[in-house]
This record gives C-alpha cells, sequence and structure tokens, in this order.
C-alpha cells in the first residue's frame, strides 16, 4: 500500500470515530510499554531472576519474550486498531456469537484494577514514609507494613490518593494526558532505574550480585523455570485484559505495528532487566546473597526485604528508599492509567455512553470495590477464600491473573487462528508495514501460543492449591 493509500485509509478511520487517538507511534509506544511496565517487572522478575541462576532465566525470558509474548502483543493490538474498538465490540464486529469472548476480557480488567488501587496506595505510602519516617522505621521485617495495610484509616487515604491521580490523568485523557503522563513518567522511570543501578553497583559486594545475575548457572534449567518465565512474560504483557486492544484502537493507520509492538516488548524486558540489577545486587551489598530474594516474591519482596536491604547502605538509605519507590510508583500509575482508561473505553463502545458519564460510573466502581478490597486486612480480614492467610485481594488475583486471563489468551488464540483466520489480522498488520514474519506469526497463533497458555493455566492453577512448586 503506498503513502496516499495510507492516508486515505488514515482519515477514513478518523472519520468514522470520535474516539481518542494516540498522536503518533511514540505516542502509542510509550502508553503500552507504560502498561506493560508495572509491579510484576519490579517485585517478581528480581524474585524469580534469583532463583532460576540469574541469567539462565533471563535468556528463557527474553526468548519467549520475543516469540510468545510478542506474538500476542501484536495480535491484540491489530484487533483493536482493524475493528476501531474496545474488547466487546472488537469480537462482536465479527459476529454477536462472539461477544463473549470480549464479556470475558472485559471482566478481568474490572477485577483487577480496584486492587491494583489498593497496591498502588502501599507504594504512596512508602515513598512518602522514606521522608517522614525514615528508612529504619520500615526495615522492620515487616511490622511496619502489616501495621499499615491493617489501619482502618491510613490504608484508604493512600488508596484514594493512587485512585486520585489515576482517574484525574484519565479524566482529560482526550485532552493529551495519558500522552503527557506516559512521555514525563517513562522516561523518568527508566532514568531513575539506570541511576539506582549504577550507585548500586559502584558499592562493595556488587560485583557478586552482578556475576551471580549474569553468569548464567545452566544447573537451574527446568520445567519450572521455564514455566515461571512463561508466566513472567504473559502477566507482565497487559494481555488478554483488554488493554492492548483498546489502545490498538487509537493507533493511526499510518504507524506499523510491528516495530510499535517490538518496541513495547523491548521496552518491558528492558525494565525487567534493570529491576533485576537493581534488587539481586542489593542483596549481595546488604546480606552478602541472593537468599533474601529468592525467599519470595511480590509484596513480602517490595515492601518487607527490600527496605531492611535498603536501611543497610547507611546514611543514603533514605534517598535511594524514596527514589526506588518513586520509580515503583510510576510504573505503578502507568499500569493503572491504561486499566482505568480500558474500563472508560469499554462503556464508552458497548454502552454507547458518553466520556463523561462512562468516567463518573468507573470512579464510583473504583472506589466502592477497591474499599471492599481493602477492607480485607481489616474490616474483613477474617475472610479468608483461599485458605489461611489468604485476602480478597488474593482472590481477586487469583480469579482475573490465575484464571481468566489464559482462558481469554486461549479463546483469542482459537478466534483468530481458525475462525476468522490469521490473514484477516495480518492484512491489518501489512497496511502500514511489511511483515516479514508473517509464516511464524501464524504458526505461533495457531499452535504455540495456545500450548503455551494452556500450560500456564494448569501451573498456576496447580501451583496455587499446592500440586505444582514454582
Amino acid at each position: 500500500m503506498d503513502d496516499k493509500q495510507i492516508n486515505q485509509t488514515a482519515e477514513s478511520f478518523e472519520k468514522k470515530t470520535n474516539r481518542i487517538s494516540w498522536s503518533g507511534k511514540l505516542a502509542f509506544v510509550l502508553a503500552s510499554a507504560g502498561s506493560a511496565i508495572g509491579l510484576g517487572n519490579l517485585w517478581r522478575f528480581p524474585y524469580l531472576a534469583a532463583k532460576y541462576g540469574g541469567s539462565c532465566f533471563l535468556i528463557v525470558y527474553i526468548i519467549l519474550g520475543f516469540t510468545f509474548g510478542i506474538s500476542l502483543l501484536l495480535l491484540e493490538t491489530a484487533l483493536g486498531r482493524k475493528t476501531g474498538m474496545s474488547v466487546i465490540e472488537a469480537f462482536q464486529h465479527y459476529g454477536k456469537k462472539y461477544k463473549i469472548i470480549g464479556i470475558l476480557g472485559s471482566i478481568v480488567p474490572f477485577i483487577i484494577t480496584p486492587y491494583y488501587c489498593v497496591i498502588g496506595g502501599w507504594v504512596v505510602k512508602y515513598m512518602f514514609s522514606y521522608v517522614t519516617d525514615g528508612s529504619a522505621a520500615l526495615a522492620d521485617g515487616g511490622g511496619y507494613f502489616t501495621s499499615f495495610i491493617t489501619s482502618p484509616d491510613f490504608s484508604f487515604v493512600f488508596m484514594g490518593i493512587f485512585m486520585l491521580v489515576t482517574v484525574l490523568i484519565v479524566a482529560f485523557a482526550k485532552n493529551g494526558a495519558i500522552e503527557k503522563a506516559n512521555f514525563i513518567m517513562l522516561p523518568a522511570l527508566f532514568v531513575m532505574a539506570i541511576a539506582i543501578t549504577i550507585y548500586i553497583a559502584m558499592q562493595p559486594g556488587a560485583a557478586d550480585g552482578i556475576a551471580y545475575y549474569l553468569i548464567p548457572d545452566f544447573s537451574r534449567l527446568s520445567p519450572e523455570l521455564f514455566i515461571s518465565a512463561l508466566g513472567q512474560i504473559f502477566f507482565s504483557f497487559s494481555l488478554a485484559m483488554g488493554i492492548m486492544v483498546t489502545y490498538g484502537s487509537y493507533l493511526n493507520k499510518k504507524d506499523s505495528l510491528t516495530t510499535s509492538c517490538a518496541q513495547v516488548t523491548g521496552c518491558n524486558i528492558l525494565i525487567a532487566i534493570l529491576g533485576g540489577f537493581i534488587v539481586v545486587p542489593s542483596a549481595f551489598v546488604a546480606m552478602g546473597g541472593a537468599e533474601a530474594v529468592m525467599a519470595k516474591g511480590g509484596p513480602s519482596l517490595m515492601f518487607v526485604t527490600l527496605p531492611t536491604v535498603f536501611d543497610s547502605m547507611g546514611a543514603v538509605a533514605p534517598v535511594i528508599g524514596f527514589v526506588f519507590f518513586l520509580l515503583v510508583l510510576f510504573a505503578a500509575l502507568t499500569s493503572s492509567i491504561s486499566l482505568v482508561e480500558t474500563l472508560v473505553s469499554i462503556l464508552e463502545d458497548t454502552l454507547k455512553w458518553e466520556r463523561k458519564r462512562s468516567m463518573i460510573v468507573v470512579i464510583i466502581y473504583l472506589f466502592v470495590v477497591g474499599t471492599f478490597v481493602n477492607s480485607g486486612y481489616n474490616f474483613l480480614s477474617f475472610i479468608a477464600p483461599l485458605g489461611e492467610g489468604s485476602s480478597l485481594l488474593d482472590l481477586f488475583d487469583f480469579v482475573s491473573n490465575t484464571v481468566l486471563m489464559p482462558i481469554v489468551a486461549l479463546l483469542t488464540c482459537i478466534f483468530v487462528g481458525y475462525i476468522i483466520k490469521p490473514k484477516e489480522l495480518i492484512d491489518e498488520i501489512k497496511i502500514s508495514s511489511p511483515f516479514k514474519l508473517e509464516k511464524a506469526w501464524v504458526v505461533m497463533i495457531k499452535f504455540v501460543c495456545p500450548v503455551l497458555v494452556v500450560i500456564t493455566l494448569v501451573a498456576y492453577v496447580a501451583a496455587q492449591f499446592g500440586f505444582f512448586s514454582m
């Protein structure tokens, strides 16, 4: 397709819809990368890298990212741009009977967003606490964290602060607020990550941590490593939750889908690698080994282990802690912005509501459900839906991430691979750029990705109930 035809296609697309559109490819890449770069890159990837032999895990992760991850990313983005709609309408575009796939996909962000705001509130609290309370107060083995999340006052306040910042940015999306926020936060995130990495690398003992992280230990190769890397790719790429379909629907027909998705994949992998460079050598500097990082990922690593690690760094500990949690805040905000924007877009497209009305409903929903989830640590702490020690947040995370997302991804692969056929999206991809890996992509979507998604689903459900160890 020549430039004149591309321009005519783009103009026709813009006339058909009053939807938000990206100002250019860079805006899409930054927004999509911001969505993918979230808490998982900073609290789960370093844990897995430490547990599975450093770059041994890293090599598998990169390979899966540029095969499995990018294939699904390209599929969802192309589907969004092809239909010009968010996830429910995108599937219904091909027939009402396929609407159910979109409905399942839309349920995911409606479950994830409220509890993501709860965790975002924790990040805000810790960032401020390094200024108000100092590093020593946070490095007490988990007492500070437990006291905060079980507080019926402060935990709700900081959740509200995080929600407010997110919804304000999304509320002004048509004025370019999302683009402006990502233009500021993504570069700042990378600068802070690199700065902390360089500082940690210069500390005594860091060289051993860097060697542990970069020199592969192939004795650690195992099915568990592969499945863990697979899960990390799947859960950290903003897949199967309607985000990339929505963001793809805002993308101009002139902008290359293939290069855009490759850049998003590269940014996501890069920040995960930097997260490992921050966390793993830090453990060697503070404790002489990676055992503290290997002990547990997730909130425990972020809010219990790392404050202890930072506190051992002496006078600079408050600065390191503040900058690190500011970095984490930016990562959390860029992800929450994409989630809230997806919710608003779903209501706009499916119910034909004005954006203002959709925005108000989403705000009310987030506040009500977020308050319910947050109450699982205080007022409703007696509820343990997944067994002793579990919370409402754990339940929401299990249903959305572990169960629904793989199911939606599997149905999407089947839908594109065998119902509408890959050529439907290949033609869309070729509007803006050549597609040299067309045949490989078809093989991935029809055969490889469905198998890997099923493995992810079975393994993580089994792990939740103690039948499999990861």
